[in-house]
């Protein structure tokens, strides 16, 4: 596929440390697991208002599996599945399992093209490479995952792929305001010490970007709608220490580079402490992004030549009697 005009601009993040990372932040995600289970609840809101009876379905992200109960307990006709990056995370999502031991295996990479209603239910992939067949699933679904990708304009093609005709992605992922009172604070904090300015948060895209990029990747009637949701903390080292635990910086940094020297870290909570409340608290914000588009008819072959449907034929002309 050729480059899309939504092409994504951040930085490329390195895949093998974001897994190191969060096999790491694995056995203390449920710590801060609040955040996407409030997400996931919006989510499901969001799905009432959606006719939808998936054959299959697909948690691209799945982390620790925490959305996979809801999800086969709403759809109990559908083999749910789960794909995520990292081998912690996963293990982790076993237990949401049935107690039939024989479904507790992950997905063998020679295996990937197969799917059946029968067989493993996890892949550990990038959810921008599945070891899926094109045409899998007739339901995506992804909670706060897509943000942890450095190119979404390359992974929604692939979701798109993975989805039949017709099929429904749903996903929710943060925006650029997200977490801007510690962008801010360790803008100051670089500015005042005269360090060259670098990226200490990731750049999240922009709403209507993502809408341009479902819209280029073939999904048709994209619903797109955003809210900021604000939790407070009551020290910086407790809001710093959800920070870590929630995710990671999937840059490369050098080791020097990557030591926080004492002074630094007592400059960043000054500059946290500064925004305190008159409540006392020290805010954080999400902007929370929400999206759902259905995979598009495709209206050319491979090759590049048109497809007219046959229950096409003829409606222009009814439409002009």
């Amino acid at each position: 596929m050729s480059p899309s005009p939504a092409k994504s601009s951040r930085p490329a993040y390195d895949a093998r440390l974001l897994r190191r990372i969060f096999d790491r932040r694995a056995a203390t995600f449920s710590d801060v697991a609040f955040l996407p289970r409030e997400i996931a609840q919006r989510m499901r809101e969001r799905l009432d208002y959606i006719k939808a009876s998936p054959a299959s379905v697909l948690d691209a992200g799945c982390g620790t599996g925490d959305d996979l109960p809801a999800l086969r307990e709403r759809f109990p006709e559908a083999p749910v599945f789960g794909a995520d990056l990292s081998h912690g995370m996963l293990l982790r999502a076993l237990r949401h399992e049935s107690a039939d031991t024989t479904w507790r295996r992950f997905l063998p990479a020679v295996l990937g093209k197969t799917l059946g209603t029968r067989g493993p239910r996890f892949a550990e992939a990038d959810f921008g490479a599945l070891p899926f067949a094109s045409g899998a699933f007739d339901f995506v679904w992804s909670n706060l995952a897509l943000h942890w990708h450095s190119r979404p304009d390359l992974v929604f093609p692939e979701w798109q792929r993975v989805l039949k005709v017709n099929g429904l992605l749903m996903f929710s992922t943060f925006g650029p305001d997200t977490l801007k009172e510690l962008r801010g604070a360790w803008a100051e904090v670089d500015a005042t010490h005269g360090i060259a300015t670098r990226p200490h948060v990731i750049d999240f895209v922009d709403m209507h970007d993502l809408g341009d990029m479902l819209v280029e990747s073939g999904f048709e009637i994209p619903v797109m709608d955003q809210e900021t949701l604000t939790i407070t903390y009551r020290s910086p080292e407790s809001l710093l220490k959800d920070v870590r635990r929630w995710g990671a910086y999937p840059f490369d940094r050098d080791a020097a580079s990557s030591r926080l020297s004492r002074r630094l870290v007592k400059a960043l909570h000054a500059a946290l402490e500064a925004r305190r409340r008159e409540d006392g608290t020290i805010p954080l914000t999400f902007e929370v992004i929400y999206g759902h588009a259905w995979k598009a008819v495709p209206r050319t072959t491979p090759e590049g030549h048109g497809i007219v449907r046959i229950e096409d034929i003829g409606r222009g002309r009814t439409r002009n009697r």
